[in-house]
């Protein structure tokens, strides 16, 4: 084993006894740092590694973190805490207590946080550490789901990483000196360019009845102030149903009808009781603040009829559960994600995308260099700075069961 790869493995399992030295800290600064976007200021930042969840570093160190978590069980894990549904900064008592010991245990508290029934800034500080590694808003503050997430039993935590691994090795090879990875259960897309995360965003993805599909293809364009030819599955599961009770609901959000022979009809001459829509084409006209597909279309060629864009509902970038979508995917901070893939491509800065979107003119743009891009499915990863990431497996895909986070879908603390 090289030197390099014992230093990343002491690193994990330093950080699992709580024992982490001041001298992997440079380490953690050099790392690039990305602000949730719906966090509220510099005490809600975390760090987030620079390396690709998709590379050799990133398999070598969930390997060794399969090691540290086995090591980790075997000298008792964790127990599950007790805690109210609310706690944060100020509060007192033995559940603070506990909670301080959990933290502890997977090293999100650091070692000179001492022992205390206080939670002071060191607590939040590791709550925050331990909402990021698990893909939840990094309040610093305990809820529901934080709770729900800090008393997976380790044996659960191992078996995904142990199931991911295989998932890691298969991707571990050279996939591109530039490339998108969108990972369906983290909902979450990032930009790969020279061995480096060049751009992060979160996403929304396809609902646990309307499942993202894992794909691998290029994306040869992207396509400005779209409009949006409604799916035939979403006629008949959403729109149907949805004039039944708002009559007014196309014209409102500007959809056309449009007959086989190419003429458009209005939807007073259709009968909304039948299926005779599906034998029609819905197509909504441009414009960002209404049309579905927001300001961008990322066109990617697949036998699944998805794509990547942009949304004018944003605020789904700000919860925890991104499961929305009828399979497509909605990036956020869309203009600095089709920025990057076009930045080879002559004549498209970020100054020409900003007018072009601003023109609400139809425009194609096609990349000069299609950039490969993979959907994948991968629940459980390491960094080589220590960090292990998990994530809900949303769709079942793990084999372990029912996702724990994810049964407070709808609930006010996820």
């Amino acid at each position: 084993m090289s030197q390099l790869s014992l230093t990343r493995r002491e690193t994990v399992l330093a950080l699992l006894s709580g024992a982490a030295t001041a001298a992997a800290a440079p380490a953690f600064a050099q790392q690039a740092e990305w602000l949730q976007n719906y966090d509220a200021g510099p005490r809600n930042s975390v760090l987030r590694s620079s390396t690709p969840m998709l590379s050799p570093e990133t398999l070598q160190a969930t390997e060794q973190a399969i090691v540290a978590y086995r090591d980790l069980a075997a000298r008792g894990g964790w127990q599950p805490v007790q805690l109210p549904d609310r706690l944060g900064l100020g509060a007192r008592g033995p559940a603070v207590a506990a909670l301080r010991q959990r933290l502890a245990i997977t090293g999100d508290l650091v070692q000179k946080a001492g022992e205390s029934n206080v939670y002071d800034s060191y607590v939040e500080a590791a709550v925050r550490q331990f909402q990021a590694r698990v893909g939840l808003s990094t309040t610093g503050a305990i809820n529901r789901a934080t709770i729900i997430a800090l008393n997976v039993p380790i044996e659960r935590r191992i078996r995904q990483l142990e199931t991911n691994v295989v998932r890691l090795r298969t991707w571990s090879g050279n996939l591109g000196n530039r490339y998108v990875v969108a990972n369906i259960p983290a909902a979450m897309v990032e930009t790969v360019e020279n061995g480096h995360v060049a751009t992060r965003h979160a996403a929304g993805v396809g609902k646990i009845d309307r499942q993202s599909p894992l794909l691998q293809t290029k994306i040869p364009e992207v396509n400005f102030n779209p409009t949006w030819t409604v799916p035939a599955s979403i006629i008949k599961k959403d729109l149907i149903p949805k004039m039944r009770k708002e009559p007014n609901y196309l014209t409102e959000n500007k959809i056309r009808i449009i007959s086989q022979s190419g003429a458009e009809i209005s939807p007073s001459q259709v009968n909304w009781n039948s299926d005779e829509a599906t034998r029609y084409t819905f197509r909504q006209d441009p414009g960002g603040e209404i049309n579905s597909l927001g300001f961008v279309r990322i066109n990617i060629p697949s036998p699944y009829g998805v794509y990547m864009h942009d949304t004018p509902a944003k605020g789904i970038f700000g919860d925890d559960y991104r499961f929305v979508s009828s399979g497509c995917m909605r990036v956020q901070n869309v203009r600095d994600y089709v920025a990057w893939l076009l930045k080879n491509t002559p004549g498209w800065d970020r100054a020409k995308i900003d007018e072009v979107i601003a023109s609400g003119q139809r425009v194609n743009a096609r990349i000069a260099d299609p950039v490969p891009c993979y959907w994948v499915y991968v629940t459980a990863w390491a960094t080589p700075d220590g960090g292990v990431q998990f994530r809900d497996d949303i769709y079942n895909k793990d084999g372990l069961g029912p996702a724990p986070v994810a049964a407070l879908q709808g609930e006010n603390d996820i």
